[in-house]
């Protein structure tokens, strides 16, 4: 199979969006109202990852949510009596903002059910996704607009075939928080993944290279999710799943990863959504420099 073949093959269209968690660390926040719906200034976390999906091409996206979720839906649907309002009164500005969530791609809805882990709400994909391949993009993970980090994998997985994972360096006091990743033959910052340990203590963790909530995945991955037993936690883990196919390439393709060093915001810990808040507002040109200017006042009172 040529280069040409090989990509066409392995072009990827549809993005999968797991949004079921519970959101506890949020409480009471999230008693009723999802996690992902947490405003980041003006738009909820889970824009800015549509918008992401949606930037890098990626046009028919699925969300695996559960109970309580019916505000995600809400928000990415019509809402004509809001619209109405603006339009009659001439703010066009924000009547361009309520279109535009409605308007960003063509979204669709499955539950999870029984919360069996990321594994398990991937494989609720498997019909919709059909025998293509496809990108997986945490809800709760926020890689910066400048940052062009989906569309490196996506075109790294069309030129080889391989299952593509993006990896960033963490201190290693903090890689029992991630899947950890072994890797070898490094070109770039593009490596080949030889092995996978889902939250593993410091003292064994062989890198400190942590998956984050990017991913490529060839279709074959289903059937290996399909016979993955429940790892840490009780839970169907995707990354054992990935280890699975990184140890046995042809079941799937093997697994590269692209080893990230740009501008990601992790919105699922307090203190990490109120930094991401305030670098994102930081960036914007309506509010950015009145809100440097108020910080360094604040900085020198404390």
């Amino acid at each position: 199979m040529n280069e040409n073949s090989l990509g066409s093959a392995f072009k990827v269209t549809k993005a999968v969006i797991p949004v079921a968690g519970l959101g506890t660390r949020f409480l009471p926040a999230t008693k009723a109202m999802p996690k992902e719906m947490l405003p980041i200034v003006d738009k909820p976390v889970i824009q800015y990852v549509v918008e992401e999906a949606v930037a890098s091409g990626l046009s028919d996206l699925l969300m695996i949510t559960g109970r309580n979720k019916n505000t995600l839906e809400n928000h990415f649907d019509r809402v004509a009596e809001l619209e109405h309002v603006l339009a009659s009164k001439g703010d066009d500005q924000r009547l361009f903002k309520v279109q535009q969530s409605s308007q960003l791609a063509d979204i669709h809805y499955t539950r999870q059910g029984d919360p069996r882990g990321l594994g398990h709400a991937v494989l609720r994909a498997k019909s919709h996704v059909g025998e293509q391949s496809f990108a997986v993009l945490l809800g709760d993970d926020i890689i910066d607009e400048r940052d062009l980090l989906l569309v490196e994998m996506l075109k790294l997985h069309e030129e080889t075939g391989d299952n593509v994972i993006a990896l960033m360096a963490v201190p290693s006091d903090q890689i029992s928080l991630y899947g950890c990743a072994s890797v070898a033959e490094r070109t770039g910052n593009h490596v080949l993944v030889t092995d996978l340990i889902e939250k593993p203590a410091e003292a064994s963790a062989p890198s400190n290279l942590a998956v984050i909530g990017r991913y490529v995945l060839r279709h074959e991955m289903f059937e290996i999710l399909e016979k993955t037993q429940p790892g840490r936690g009780g839970e169907i883990q995707l990354t054992d799943a990935l280890l699975t196919a990184a140890k046995n390439p042809e079941l799937a393709g093997g697994v590269r990863g692209v080893v990230f060093e740009g501008r990601r915001y992790d919105t699922g810990d307090k203190l990490d959504f109120i930094k991401a808040t305030i670098k994102i507002a930081n960036d914007r040109e309506d509010i950015g420099p009145e809100l440097r200017q108020w910080l360094k006042t604040y900085v020198e009172t404390i």
